[in-house]
């Protein structure tokens, strides 16, 4: 492949078959190396052929006559040849340069809104001027987990995410993007209790199965690329109680997760020894996540739910894809239909030329007979 940028024509221009250039000296090769055609014609004998030139003081020699193009005809030729092998060098125009983008993995977060997220128990490890949080600040769990989130999400380059909210119920807040702001202003819109009281921590993991379904079914309509490897589907739970009244309990959600190839990683939030609903069912959270595939992890204050985080950023490092291509059209067609459009602008011009000189001989021949009368 050979590119070669047209700077007078604002153009560039690859040739798929360069090496056909190499054809455009060989109509001079054929006129040294190659004699030139000649053909036979009858003639009358006679028998005083030698006294005959003897008389005009003539040679006898093989009689050949070679037509010799005026020069607009060699003009021609040289043109169409050179159109003709620029032609079979396949020319393509590149467009603008585009960008394929290839996501690597679909993350859902899922994240517990359960009115016990409202405990100030952590304490900022750094300052957050737009929410108005002061490094060493006390401040709630919901407000920890945004702010780690908020780092999360920023080093998930290529990676599509969304986020599920849970409480008394699930709901989609967040279908899955590549936009990491429009997710994020989404993510900083949560409150504690907006999703209810409780904790149905089954039912958020089997909305987040049902998302990830969806998406697969989407794919195979869009008749995505079979040669290109499925996206990887990694949930991420965030929770700081147990599960209380789930229509599908949690292990068994993470069975059926187990089988989609839906890795769940499990973050708790807060003290394994408080009761009641607000304590952590350690042996679910671990139970989940080992089912699925993931990990669990434990995060009694905010350095650790940013380690928990980090971790899991390096067990799902992100993977993307973004190739540059530059759409072609080819243009040997038009290169061709010059050379015809040439050779029949030139026979009609010669047709046109001879009709009208014999046109002028006739009219010289009548002429010439009238004065002869």
């Amino acid at each position: 492949m050979m590119t070669i940028f047209s700077a007078w024509l604002g153009l560039s221009i690859e040739f798929v078959h360069p090496y056909s250039f190499l054809l455009l000296p060989l109509p001079l090769l054929v006129y040294w190396f190659i004699p030139a055609y000649r053909t036979k014609k009858t003639a009358i004998k006679i028998p005083f052929f030698d006294t005959l030139m003897t008389v005009l003081g003539e040679t006898p020699s093989e009689g050949a006559s070679q037509l010799t193009p005026s020069w607009w005809q060699r003009v021609i030729l040289i043109i169409s040849w050179i159109l003709v092998i620029t032609a079979l060098a396949k020319p393509m125009i590149l467009g603008k340069p585009q960008v394929r983008e290839q996501f690597g993995r679909d993350v859902m977060v899922v994240v517990d809104l359960s009115g016990s997220m409202a405990e100030t128990d952590f304490v900022a490890t750094k300052a957050n001027p737009n929410e108005g949080i002061r490094a060493g600040q006390r401040i709630s769990r919901l407000a920890a987990a945004k702010q780690v989130l908020t780092d999360f999400a920023n080093t998930r380059q290529g990676d599509r995410l969304g986020l599920i909210l849970f409480g008394d119920a699930a709901f989609l807040q967040t279908p899955f993007t590549a936009d990491q702001q429009a997710w994020l202003d989404l993510l900083q819109q949560t409150d504690v209790a907006m999703a209810g009281q409780s904790t149905h921590l089954g039912d958020a993991i089997g909305l987040a199965i049902k998302v990830f379904d969806q998406i697969y079914i989407q794919d195979q309509d869009q008749d995505q690329d079979a040669s290109q490897p499925a996206r990887e589907k990694v949930a991420i739970v965030l929770t700081d109680g147990n599960d209380t009244g789930s229509f599908v309990e949690p292990i068994e959600a993470a069975k059926v997760a187990g089988a989609k190839d839906v890795r769940i990683h499990m973050v708790a939030m807060g003290d394994p020894a408080t009761v009641g609903e607000q304590a952590l069912d350690m042996n679910t959270i671990k139970r989940v996540a080992a089912l699925s595939g993931g990990q669990s992890f434990q995060a009694l204050d905010q350095s650790e739910l940013e380690q928990a985080y980090a971790t899991i950023g390096e067990l799902e490092p992100a993977l993307y894809e973004a190739t540059t291509y530059r759409p072609k059209q080819t243009i040997h067609h038009y290169l061709i239909s010059a050379v015809v459009v040439i050779y029949l602008l030139t026979f009609f011009i010669l047709t046109l030329k001879r009709r009208v000189t014999k046109q002028r001989e006739r009219a010289a021949a009548i002429v010439g007979g009238s004065d002869h009368d």
